[in-house]
């Protein structure tokens, strides 16, 4: 029984870390990266979808990305997600596929990123402090009745 709490305790741990992970991986760097839009949520025939199901993402330039749907009646749609989501992109559609040109980040838009870097990792902490909180309080009740 402890080790079930245990091992329950450390998946939980592990599962936190790995959405810090992906979280700190979409954020956008100097460099152009897939990471920046690939989780990103399309409205694909009423059901919200993630751009990499519906589209190949490459980065032919350092601060390029390209779009190409697997569907061409999808442009717009994924323009339009880009646009309403706050990654401060703006897309160009030449019927084919979407370019995303990236500027270089400004001293302003690093501070926002450090701050948002900064409670990402807390909101972490946190978790994890929690979960292993849960997992103390389990192992106490389960020795009370124990005896």
């Amino acid at each position: 029984m402890i080790k079930d709490i245990l091992n329950d305790a450390e998946h939980r741990m592990r599962s936190a870390m790995q959405v810090l992970h992906d979280d700190l991986a979409a954020i956008r760097t100097g460099r152009a990266s897939p990471g920046l839009v690939e989780k990103l949520s399309i409205d694909y025939y009423g059901s919200p979808t993630p751009l990499m199901q519906l589209a190949s993402i490459s980065v032919p330039e350092p601060r390029t990305l390209t779009i190409k749907p697997y569907d061409a009646s999808t442009l717009k749609v994924i323009e339009k997600a880009i646009l309403s989501s706050d990654l401060g992109l703006n897309p160009n559609n030449d019927g084919k596929v979407i370019h995303l040109n990236l500027p270089p980040l400004t001293e302003e838009r690093r501070r926002d990123l450090a701050k948002h870097v900064n409670h990402r990792l807390e909101e972490t902490r946190i978790s994890i402090r929690n979960i292993r909180r849960d997992a103390h309080n389990d192992m106490r009740d389960f020795e009370k009745e124990k005896l």
